[in-house]
């Protein structure tokens, strides 16, 4: 084998072995910030009693897994920044 392909493959390992050991510390780093940040400062967004209890006095009909349903939608909606005070049927 000629010395200088020899070189260009030995290159080409080395070179893709170090940008593989960079995207899995990268990888790894990533999963770890997301597990501290949902571990130490995690919003509780939670779908507390008291307000289904307001939701369903003005609807009666609406069963409890609806109202988390339509309570989830605008949560995701508005990235975490809307709150469902109310649910009115429209006719």
């Amino acid at each position: 084998m000629d010395p200088e392909i020899k070189k260009a493959l030995e290159l080409l390992a080395v070179g893709m072995f170090t940008v593989f050991t960079i995207l899995v510390f990268v990888v790894i780093t990533g999963k770890s910030l997301i597990v501290f940040v949902n571990r130490f400062f995690a919003d509780n967004n939670e779908f507390n009693e008291s307000t289904r209890k307001n939701i369903s006095n003005e609807n009666i009909n609406l069963n409890g897994k609806k109202i988390a349903a339509i309570v989830a939608t605008v949560d995701i909606l508005t990235q975490g920044k809307g709150k469902v005070q109310s649910i009115k049927k429209i006719k």
